[in-house]
């Protein structure tokens, strides 16, 4: 009688089976579960801010260039708002889904009462051999994700990367697509750039050179260029792309029998060739209304003759 009651289960031992080990597994499971949202809740704080963060810097810069920093960014604004947010958020959300849930697993694991050892200890060579044959696999892919977190460039934005240099027409964790000024498109491995030139983050220089001759009146020049280039700022349509009045920095250079005066304008990114080609023809205009010869050009060709001009006279050698 002894034995079969001990061959029976008692009350607390069925409790015990029913309560004890599948109760864990159930809290672990949904504790995962739970974990994940508050984490992927994180990531999309966390995300938002990295985003407007870009815009935060312009926004801070003082007067007339803040204003028009935050103008001109805004058309790229939405695109690079919606890549970032696309390629953080799904890398961090991945991440964190796989962490979580490998943890749990594995705790699950050890309360059914199955070996971790031989397990973790397989997963560690794995990731070893992982580790020494996709080193630059795993390099460009940590360069992407520190380029897309600290806003190094993005859609639109010209670049310099050393080994290309054009407009950025997608960002991804491995690899960068540039389209240079040939209409070439270059792929680029994010773990290879070593700097990055970016030509479009606060504002961009025009800068103009300008040959006088000697012989010529250098304050009279230079006065004649300030008035002329003064009001470039705030005449449309360049006022939305020159953000602050043009200034002649004065004299370059000087050689060859001429000297250069440099002409420099604060504009938004990526208009400066624009203003450097409308300064010049404004000086070109300035410049042949006052008779200021550029060294290097032809003398103006004589007036046509009248009907009663007798005709140039032979030369004798």
């Amino acid at each position: 009688m002894n034995d079969l009651r001990q061959l029976l289960p008692t009350q607390g031992s069925v409790w015990d089976g029913i309560v004890g080990t599948p109760l864990l597994i159930v809290v672990t499971l949904v504790g995962a579960v739970v974990l994940r949202w508050v984490i992927n809740r994180i990531i999309k704080r966390m995300v938002a801010t990295t985003t407007v963060r870009s815009q935060s810097r312009r926004s801070l810069i003082p007067g007339r260039t803040g204003r028009a920093l935050a103008d001109v960014a805004a058309g790229l604004a939405h695109e690079r708002h919606v890549q970032r947010t696309t390629t953080m958020g799904s890398l961090l959300r991945s991440i964190s889904t796989f962490v979580v849930f490998g943890i749990a697993v594995l705790t699950v694991m050890q309360l059914v009462g199955l070996p971790l050892g031989p397990l973790l200890a397989s997963a560690g060579v794995g990731g070893v051999a992982l580790g020494f044959g996709a080193q630059s696999l795993v390099k460009d892919f940590l360069s992407g994700i520190f380029m897309i977190v600290e806003d190094q460039y993005g859609v639109g934005d010209v670049i310099d990367t050393g080994s290309a240099t054009g407009t950025v027409e997608d960002v991804s964790l491995r690899v960068t697509r540039i389209r240079d000024a040939n209409g070439v498109v270059w792929y680029v491995r994010n773990g290879e750039i070593m700097r990055i030139g970016n030509r479009s983050q606060g504002w961009s220089t025009a800068l103009v050179d300008i040959p006088v001759g000697y012989h010529e009146d250098i304050s009279r020049v230079t006065g004649l260029i300030n008035e002329i280039i003064g009001d470039l700022a705030i005449e449309p349509p360049w006022d939305a792309f020159v953000l602050e009045p043009p200034e002649v920095v004065g004299i370059e250079s000087m050689a060859g029998g001429f000297a250069t005066i440099r002409v420099s304008a604060k504009c938004a990114p990526n208009e400066q060739l624009g203003v450097q080609r409308e300064i010049r023809e404004r000086i070109i205009r300035a410049f042949e209304a006052h008779g200021i010869v550029v060294p290097g050009t032809p003398p103006a060709p004589p007036p046509p003759a009248g009907p009663g001009t007798p005709p140039p006279a032979p030369s004798v050698l």
